[in-house]
């Protein structure tokens, strides 16, 4: 890094609708999985940091929930985090798929962030008092005329300070929106060590990766009834007290809100935890530092998307 180029760090709120992309793009750009990614939308339910540390910037990413209109305590709750985020932000990250038209929930969150963050001058042309960085996903699923148009399209959506296209499931660009995200922060110090990828506890990301697992194994309608909470980790005992043979018991609940669900997690047999076991092992080692173990318990909490009392007690407070 050269004296001309002073180092910047800062965070850049990443919002859009339900499933538009953003855990994916935060996980390309950290290049570990940060936060979890699934084609089922509102996967997202707190604002989860991926910290991206170069020799010119850190920038941290603040993966938000999708905006919706909620139909929950929760859902409200989420959007809430999305605000908290944006007022903690330097920059905004808007993400807009390629592959679908601009609609009114875009719209919704475009007039959103103007409430909060732009004015208008006296041509009446709206002015960013924070960088607003328009982001086109998943550009791997049009073609290049496709693409100009969807460009275009996107420009005379909004006013924004940038507008970059991205496939981050290809990653294509992935690396010219490191440089956009980098120029728009301000100039400043490393907030958090140069090995920190993610603010997440070990239990909060044992928590998510579990979710997710369950997430991609289970059907459309259960995954907004279920919430993992990781209620403690035991530490084995060992006689020589060498780290390298310690084990890690990890006690897990898992809420759903009907007694009619349980049987849907469990699985035959309960095949369902024990492909979550099977398929996190090496993961939640790694996150563990040791060898690991889960004990996974399902239990009821009934309708906690609507109770605040249980939702305090879930953790979305």
């Amino acid at each position: 890094m050269t004296d001309s180029n002073k180092y910047r760090s800062g965070f850049i709120a990443v919002v859009g609708r339900p499933n538009v992309g953003k855990s994916t793009l935060i996980n390309a750009l950290i290049g570990l999985p940060v936060a979890i990614t699934s084609p089922k939308p509102e996967t997202t339910r707190k604002a989860i940091r991926g910290i991206l540390t170069t020799e010119d910037s850190q920038i941290v990413l603040v993966d938000t929930p999708g905006i919706h209109r909620p139909r929950t305590i929760l859902g409200q709750r989420l959007n809430d985090i999305v605000d908290a985020s944006l007022s903690d932000s330097d920059a905004v990250a808007f993400l807009l798929p390629a592959d679908q038209q601009t609609g009114p929930g875009d719209r919704r969150i475009l007039s959103r962030l103007r409430s909060r963050f732009a004015r208008k001058d006296e041509n009446g042309k709206w002015v960013w008092n924070k960088p607003l960085i328009g982001v086109v996903t998943k550009i791997d699923k049009l073609s290049r005329s496709e693409l100009v148009s969807k460009m275009i399209e996107i420009n005379e959506f909004a006013e924004f300070t940038e507008i970059v296209p991205v496939s981050a499931v290809k990653s294509d660009n992935v690396e010219e929106i490191r440089k956009v995200f980098a120029s728009c922060l301000p100039e400043g110090p490393q907030l958090y060590p140069a090995e920190t990828v993610s603010e997440e506890s070990p239990s909060e990301q044992i928590s998510e990766l579990i979710r997710g697992a369950l997430l991609d194994r289970l059907n459309d309608e259960l995954p907004h009834s279920l919430a993992v909470v990781v209620d403690e980790i035991e530490y084995s005992e060992t006689e020589n007290g060498k780290n390298d043979e310690q084990r890690a018991l990890i006690h897990v609940s898992l809420y759903v809100e009907r007694r009619s669900q349980k049987p849907i997690i469990l699985g035959r047999n309960a095949e369902n935890l024990v492909y979550v076991k099977k398929k996190l092992r090496t993961a939640i080692n790694r996150i563990m530092g040791m060898k690991s173990s889960l004990d996974m318990h399902v239990k009821v909490s009934k309708e906690w998307q609507s109770n605040p009392k249980a939702l305090d007690r879930l953790g979305f407070i």
